[in-house]
């Protein structure tokens, strides 16, 4: 797998219907930075999907996970905190 283009917001904003159609036709992702930082990307459908899919999969893991030996008062925003750590 290539690495994706990396583009500014500024390039971008010059020819968004490209990138999209980029990550429509050809299945290519652009990242997307703004003073050389990367703060977000544009991605195939199917990318997002699979992603949400994987997330919420984790998440349904952690909290089956924590149904098997319950700890009593945890509440589910340290729980979700705890995930979201996970992920970083």
């Amino acid at each position: 797998m290539s690495e994706a283009p990396t583009e500014s917001v500024r390039e971008v904003r010059q020819h968004l219907a490209d990138v999209v159609d980029r990550a429509d036709r050809d299945d290519t992702s652009t990242v997307i930075t703004r003073r050389g930082k990367e703060v977000a990307a544009v991605v195939p459908i199917d990318v997002l999907r699979k992603f949400e899919y994987y997330e919420e999969q984790a998440i349904v893991r952690m909290v089956q996970e924590r149904m098997k030996n319950p700890e009593p008062g945890i509440p589910m925003d340290e729980v979700m905190a705890e995930f979201l750590t996970e992920e970083s």
